[in-house]
């Protein structure tokens, strides 16, 4: 076998660097980094950076989008193309353009669940253990007794007083599955009162922040995650609640380990801005009974959707003292692409200097604060890094808009 000749070994050496170098180039990283599939408002479709490619078509049929953030939208089919050459097909959804008032404004909650929800199962003194021996568990929400509606512990209780020491069904929830138990309560020696052998609760409340309104609809989505029992981490089902104005009376600061806490008050004045409707992974969402406004942004802002959302700076408006709603700057630092609703979407840093002397970065009660890039609402902060304060997640625009229209 001949060995290579030098010249053969150096043209070798070349082809490899200039292959390498290739997949560096500004080109082949547009080409990797564009998914097939991108879902931009039409503005956002002209203001795409895409290096030395074009995206070349025209989005000319209108359909309805299996996206449901997307409702008659325009699609077709592109190239991304290089001095008129086509080397990669992307499929394109171009939604109207939609305007929003932002959020930022701190949010009292306050929600009653449907049914109640059992937070742990116990047994008494002399052993008796109903709720348990029947099956049932944390996180069960028990929604009926005998065929009546339990809406309260106070109602269940009123129930179970009626069953007289006789055997109960019990109606409950598990996972979203329904399911029966039959079970005999007993009466507890110390206080009188039939017991089931289990802790319930029936309501929760809480400091989150508006992400934004909607004044096409009048409705709004917050928080960005959802309203879960503190014990068993179940997300809780809405019955009613209500949204109040609160005030950011504290900052408890977050550490390493440790997130910090904004601390509102709201149940004092009580001064109901709208109802609860939908409580999802993906925040909360309801009515306003008013038109919400932005002092920042008066005339609202532009959405962004999740295609153009990039990795640089961008901002969040939120609420963490007696000023009000205050922009702070932040850094995108990871893009996901996503093709069908769910949380951590992006990767957030905050950098600036104010916030993070206030709060150490992002503290529980920011939750829903929204992201502005390029002038666009692009999506709302969702969770902090236990591990890093001035990090966390962010959730899409396009999610949250879905989410608010599955409201009935």
């Amino acid at each position: 076998m001949k060995k290579p000749t030098m010249l053969r070994r150096s043209a070798g050496v070349v082809a490899a660097f200039l292959l390498a170098m290739s997949w560096f180039s500004p080109m082949q990283r547009t080409l990797r980094d564009t998914p097939d599939t991108l879902t931009l408002t039409r503005a956002q479709l002209e203001e795409m950076r895409l290096g030395p490619l074009t995206l070349e078509g025209e989005v000319v049929s209108a359909t309805a989008s299996e996206d449901e953030t997307l409702a008659e939208a325009a699609s077709a089919e592109m190239w991304l193309s290089l001095l008129g050459v086509p080397l990669k097909k992307v499929d394109v959804h171009v939604s109207p353009e939609k305007r929003l008032v932002p959020g930022g404004m701190a949010l009292g909650i306050a929600m009653r669940t449907e049914g109640v929800l059992i937070v742990g199962v116990s047994e008494a003194a002399e052993g008796v253990a109903p709720a348990k021996n029947a099956g049932l568990q944390a996180g069960d929400v028990i929604v009926g007794v005998d065929g009546s509606t339990v809406t309260t512990a106070e109602s269940l209780t009123t129930l179970l007083e009626k069953s007289a020491g006789k055997p109960v069904h019990i109606a409950y929830r598990r996972a979203g599955e329904s399911r029966t138990a039959l079970l005999t309560p007993f009466r507890d020696e110390a206080t009188g009162a039939v017991r089931l052998g289990a802790w319930v609760r029936d309501s929760t409340a809480g400091v989150g922040t508006l992400s934004f309104y909607d004044p096409d609809t009048g409705r709004y989505a917050a928080l960005g995650h959802a309203i879960t029992d503190g014990d068993t981490g179940s997300v809780l089902t809405v019955s009613e609640g209500q949204v109040l104005r609160a005030d950011i009376v504290a900052v408890q600061k977050g550490q390493k380990g440790a997130p910090g806490e904004l601390k509102g008050s709201f149940l004092r004045e009580g001064e109901v801005l709208g109802s609860i409707r939908r409580n999802s992974i993906l925040g909360i969402y309801g009515s306003f009974d008013s038109p919400a406004a932005n002092p920042l942004y008066p005339d609202g802002l532009p959405i962004g959707l999740r295609s153009g959302v990039h990795t640089g700076p961008a901002t969040i408006l939120s609420s963490v003292d007696g000023a009000g709603v205050q922009e702070y700057a932040i850094e995108i630092t990871r893009v996901n692409q996503q093709t069908s609703p769910a949380p951590k979407s992006m990767v957030i840093r905050v950098t600036d200097e104010r916030l993070l002397a206030a709060t150490g970065g992002i503290v529980q009660g920011m939750s829903g604060s929204p992201i502005i890039q390029d002038g666009r609402i692009v999506g709302a902060v969702t969770h902090v890094f236990v591990s890093d304060p001035t990090q966390g997640y962010g959730l899409y625009v396009d999610w949250m808009l879905g989410e608010t229209n599955k409201i009935e």
